[in-house]
């Protein structure tokens, strides 16, 4: 007998256990995470472990953007299951990285690369980050009409910087009909670099670069390399990167035979860059170059690989006196530099730093990156992928800006150029509408305040909250265009309404979606959907859980609440069996309640009627449809007392 019981008491546990992670499920599928959360726990508490519970519990907070407690329950999932889903591990690596956790990360993602080995996501290097590098290639709200300029060559063309309606920049193009074999650089068999100018013009409203011609200056360009400019406010004076050369203007080689570039500068003279000099903190035995000035002109920046980078060539500042002297070179830090390659520093009109990279995670070689580092009152630097389309596969580099036009330009020699590097003019603006509505009670039609609204992208992830106010207005700013998204709206003692949108391709239009929800109190009864029960049974199925979880809600939310429960049949079969079968299935729904913390008290019954209170006149003998039937199948949950609107 003992053991009976046992087995009773296992199996009755085993079953609300069951009931309980589906009704969880339901909550889960209806992006109710914060409930879906509170019954996973509920179930683990009671023993239940199994992979689905686990990475539901992750998924339920990875999807509300709480790394840390997603982290802690797909670490139990994937390290008590071997056979885990990789998907899982795929979350995991990725709130590792979130955590800068970035060892663990490493050992993860080689276990999820195992995996899956076809699987795109992933490279050979082991400090890949799989979820960034799918945010670089996306090129989801972001919206960047960029062209190949006409000005391109077969040869290599880059390094833009545009003042007074001039664009400068560097080009191995061949000035002359004859080539000869000592203006040729045999790093690439092309001509050596020099620096070019084209005039802008505005037709149509479009930005048209004119015929390139060499900048206006004998003494700028030599027969060897000339590149990478960078001019002062008032036009006065210009910075630009050459190779070192002797005193009779032949590249000078070090001892290891390397030729390094060095910085000078040229005074503008009645239209004509003169007056060249040398910049004092330039080496025999390093590289300087690549100049970029800040907005006020009072310091220098250039890359170098002088004694004390980091890595391969790094990113350093220098003052600029007042009096046209310098101050000591200083290195940007480990924020910006790593040891790879930093190069090609630009600074834009508001502080932003760009620069070029590739030791920072990138789509593959040199990168576009901006970095607030720059700018005041900065209390977390951060350093970012500009990511595609600006970025690929290849050399993306040199980038410039107009923050007043927000159009610019950038280099790469990606598939699809007409040379070994082009010249790319970009104009770039984010498509961003409105969602806005207002939430009301389905019934009344009546405008509900304090209503939560959430806005959720089409994997259910959380985006962002609203409240809304008192005219139950809500609104959600600057939302992602051509995309799907799921407005959901939640108060409690209201049953929640949701609705799926996918927004047009416009730039600035508005959707407005007006959310109704039912209330669960009318009058004085909780109404909720119908709940079922299985042909002759009256345990609580899932489905019928998941609607029982309202009354749980009214409950807390009223805490001194009083209610009686009734349970009713229809007409067909005997009114004794009917009677009994309603009652089980009334004491049954109670002691669900009770499970969920409902305190005994406050269930002042729970009593069955069987047919005894038809609501139509589907009685013995009347022949009706199963809908009329149904309507006589019901549960009511009477308030009797400790509730106050």
């Amino acid at each position: 007998m003992k053991n009976s019981l046992l087995y009773i008491l296992f199996f009755f546990t085993v079953s609300i256990t069951t009931a309980q992670i589906k009704v969880a499920d339901n909550f889960f599928k209806d992006y109710a995470y914060y409930q879906a959360t509170e019954l996973y726990l509920e179930v683990l508490k009671k023993g239940d472990t199994t992979e689905h519970v686990l990475t539901r519990l992750g998924d339920c907070y990875y999807n509300n953007s709480n790394v840390q407690l997603a982290s802690y329950w797909y670490k139990k999932a994937v390290t008590k299951y071997k056979d885990v889903n990789p998907e899982y591990l795929y979350k995991y690596v990725q709130t590792l990285r979130s955590l800068n956790q970035f060892e663990e990360s490493k050992k993860w993602t080689t276990v999820f690369k195992d995996r899956k080995k076809n699987d795109r996501r992933v490279k050979e290097d082991d400090v890949f980050d799989i979820e960034k590098f799918e945010a670089l290639e996306s090129t989801d709200r972001v919206y960047v009409d960029f062209q190949n300029l006409d000005i391109n060559t077969k040869y290599s063309d880059f390094g833009s910087f545009e003042k007074d309606n001039v664009l400068y920049f560097a080009s191995t193009r061949v000035k002359d009909s004859l080539l000869d074999e000592e203006k040729i650089y045999q790093w690439n068999k092309e001509p050596f670099l020099d620096i070019y100018q084209s005039e802008i013009s505005i037709e149509d409203g479009k930005k048209i670069v004119g015929s390139p011609s060499p900048i206006t200056s004998n003494e700028v360009n030599s027969d060897f390399h000339e590149s990478s400019v960078a001019i002062t406010k008032d036009g006065k004076t210009m910075y630009f990167t050459r190779i070192n050369l002797n005193n009779k203007n032949k590249a000078k080689y070090d001892k290891g035979g390397t030729s390094q570039i060095k910085l000078f500068r040229a005074k503008n003279v009645d239209g004509k860059w003169k007056k060249i000099e040398e910049l004092p903190f330039n080496g025999e035995d390093f590289s300087t170059g690549s100049p970029a000035l800040s907005p006020n002109d009072k310091e220098l920046y250039f890359s170098s690989d002088r004694e004390g980078s980091k890595g391969l060539t790094d990113l350093y500042k220098v003052k600029i006196n007042k009096d046209g002297t310098f101050g000591n070179p200083i290195n940007l830090g480990d924020k910006i530099n790593t040891e790879g390659r930093e190069n090609f520093p630009y600074i834009a009109k508001d502080s932003t730093l760009y620069f070029s990279s590739d030791g920072h995670i990138n789509l593959g070689l040199y990168d576009i990156f901006e970095s607030n580092i720059l700018k005041k009152d900065t209390l977390e630097v951060y350093v970012k992928n500009l990511g595609a389309p600006y970025n690929s596969g290849f050399d993306d580099f040199a980038f410039f800006i107009n923050n007043d036009t927000n159009t610019g330009y950038f280099s790469s020699n990606r598939e699809g150029g007409k040379g070994g590097d082009d010249i790319y003019s970009f104009g770039r603006y984010e498509c961003k509408q409105l969602i806005k509505g207002t939430t009301r009670d389905k019934i009344s039609n009546e405008p509900l305040a304090k209503v939560v609204v959430t806005l959720l992208d089409e994997k259910g992830k959380v985006i962002e909250r609203q409240t809304s106010n008192e005219n139950g207005e809500y609104e959600f700013k600057d939302v992602g265009c051509d995309k799907t998204y799921t407005i959901l709206a939640e108060k409690v003692i209201y049953r929640p309404d949701s609705k799926d949108i996918t927004t047009s391709q416009e730039s600035g239009e508005e959707t407005i979606v007006d959310l109704f929800l039912t209330p669960l109190i009318i009058d004085s009864e909780i109404v909720i959907n119908p709940i079922f029960f299985d042909y002759n049974k009256s345990n609580v199925r899932p489905d019928a859980a998941y609607e029982l979880e309202n009354i749980v809600a009214v409950m807390r939310e009223h805490p001194t609440m009083t209610i009686k429960i009734e349970a009713h049949t229809d007409s067909r079969g005997r009114d004794a069996y009917n009677e009994k079968l309603s009652d089980r299935r009334a004491k049954s729904t109670r002691d669900y309640l009770y499970t969920r913390g409902i305190e005994p008290d406050r269930i002042e019954s729970a009593i069955g009627y069987g047919e005894s209170q038809l609501i139509n006149g589907c009685s013995d003998g009347v022949k009706c449809t199963d809908e009329q039937h149904q309507e006589n199948r019901r549960s009511k949950f009477i308030i009797t007392g400790g509730y106050v609107k």
